[in-house]
């Protein structure tokens, strides 16, 4: 069903979050302009600060974890309350903030009131006298409901600041996350390339058409990330940005990575020919990356300097939604021609694909949203003869990736698993596929859904060709012509999914920058063969 026409009124707002929707967490003018931080100073006078505000993430029905990074070493608290007004509230003590995390820090709140709007504020002192502290820095999530009444709402897509299209001054930056913010999602599901480590950012880009892109800059940004300091800047850079910080403090995220976290295309064990790097050691480039990702992202399962923290994870969203947020990084085998017979380790490695089927067995959720970082029957190439995702453009039996997607497949079937649904991103550009055994080379599956968005301010790229072993067809695509096309002149997108409390439909929207929907799927709880 394709609509134009079909988006549901926005929420009603309290007076907390009406707040929010007027700006008024807006930033410190300084942060607006190029070069406008970089390490912070030991010794400078006045009280600690957020000028990158606040965030929250990975939020349940009980738990939540709260973010922000101090402007100078600093005592972490965080304050929560039923209600704006903070007459009654709870504070959590938090770690000290200081150089070892690049000044960030997160604080885990448990035993949360489920269904509620829950109004926290980040409260930073200085360590050595706890009465000198910064202003408080406000924020506001909703816990998972305990029950179906009130429907889950959220959005997500991936990919900002990549190609060099960076913060344009001219076009007020990233406003699409100020178009999403205003649909007021209970979470933003962020699909991976959070940033673009390897993707440096110009002061000026000349367009084909003879004018001129410009960027805010900073030195983090003016090469390839290599240093823990350069891909933590990388970080720092997108926060620049006041509409994510707006959204940010609003939205809840749940936090995936892909490859330009660290490098294009990037896997364990790769050694880098590419000029641009003094470090060609990838894994070395990846555990400096992962770091970055720790301390930037409030991610439940991931703690700064912990090799062992988990990227993939189960995000429970009450008895409507579980989230299965994959890792096709971390894990995977070398990129390659992937057609070999007998493939163990594929995408999801041995450990992660044993996790992934127990947690869909044992999940009780309506729906059962599998958010890969990575499409399935979409083929991605990498160079001339190589592949970077599951298919490889061979319509027969499954071969290479593909044979652990099958063993997935045929898993979810044979347990009887209803209700899911794959949501990604990576390609750069948006559109519905579904898979059925009845146009497939490999027939042991049921029928699903899988739904590909972006990016939310990067270039826009072709649509790329389908591959037929798991039998996908494509009811819709919207897509550039060209390569790499500027934010300014579209090809940007996000999605938007809507389950209902009391029929537990399913309804998946496709929207461009500017708000239109350009396809709607309404997907019955349930049913096989959809």
């Amino acid at each position: 069903m394709v609509s134009s026409h079909s988006t549901p009124p926005p929420r009603p707002l309290g007076p907390a979050r009406r707040a929010l929707l007027r700006g008024s967490l807006a930033l410190p003018a300084a942060l607006a302009v190029p070069g406008a931080f970089g390490a912070p100073a030991q010794a400078l006078p006045g009280r600690p600060s957020a000028p990158f505000g606040v965030q929250a993430g990975d939020v349940t029905g009980g738990s939540a974890v709260v973010w922000t990074r101090a402007d100078r070493p600093a005592r972490m608290v965080v304050e929560t309350s039923a209600t704006e007004s903070f007459r009654a509230s709870r504070r959590w003590t938090g770690p000290l903030l200081g150089p070892d995390t690049d000044f960030t820090g997160r604080v885990r709140l448990r035993g949360l009131p489920p269904g509620r709007q829950v109004y926290y504020r980040v409260h930073l002192s200085d360590p050595d006298d706890p009465r000198r502290s910064g202003r408080p820095v406000p924020g506001t999530f909703r816990t998972a409901p305990a029950g179906r009444r009130h429907g889950v709402r959220f959005v997500w897509s991936g990919d900002v600041a990549g190609q060099g299209w960076g913060i344009n001054p001219d076009l007020d930056g990233f406003t699409i996350f100020e178009e999403m913010r205003r649909l007021d999602p209970d979470f933003f599901l962020h699909s991976g390339d959070t940033v673009y480590a390897d993707n440096p950012i110009a002061p000026v880009v000349a367009l084909p058409d003879g004018t001129r892109w410009r960027n805010v800059t900073t030195e983090a940004k003016s090469k390839v990330a290599e240093t823990l300091e350069e891909f933590r800047g990388n970080f720092r850079y997108n926060l620049l940005d006041a509409h994510l910080r707006r959204f940010n403090a609003q939205v809840p995220v749940v936090a995936q990575w892909d490859d330009h976290e660290v490098t294009n295309n990037w896997y364990p064990g790769e050694i880098l020919t590419d000029e641009r790097y003094r470090e060609k050691r990838v894994d070395v480039l990846a555990a400096r990356a992962r770091r970055a990702f720790a301390e930037y992202f409030p991610v439940g399962t991931l703690t700064p300097g912990d090799p062992d923290g988990r990227v993939y994870r189960a995000v429970r969203h009450g008895p409507l939604l579980d989230v299965f947020v994959l890792d096709l990084r971390t894990h995977r085998n070398p990129n390659s021609p992937n057609r070999q017979a007998d493939e163990r380790q594929g995408l999801l490695g041995a450990h992660q694909l044993a996790w992934l089927k127990r947690e869909l067995a044992a999940s009780r959720a309506v729906w059962k949203v599998i958010a890969s970082d990575l499409p399935i029957g979409l083929v991605v190439a990498d160079g001339a003869t190589d592949f970077e995702a599951v298919a490889q453009g061979d319509p027969g039996v499954p071969l290479g990736r593909e044979l652990q997607f099958a063993d997935l497949l045929r898993f979810v079937k044979r347990r009887g698993v209803t209700g899911t649904v794959w949501l990604t991103a990576d390609v750069h550009h948006t559109s519905a596929q579904h898979y059925h055994p009845s146009r497939a080379a490999f027939t042991d599956f049921a029928p699903f859904w899988e739904f590909v968005t972006g990016p939310l301010h990067a270039g826009g790229f072709p649509a790329v060709p389908l591959d037929g072993t798991f039998g996908p067809a494509r009811p819709f695509v919207k897509a550039p012509t060209a390569a790499n096309v500027p934010p300014s002149q579209g090809g940007q997108f996000y999605g938007q999914v809507d389950i209902d409390g009391d029929s537990g439909e399913l309804t998946v929207r496709l929207r461009e920058q500017g708000g239109a929907v350009l396809f709607t799927k309404v997907l019955q709880p349930g049913r096989v063969g959809q």
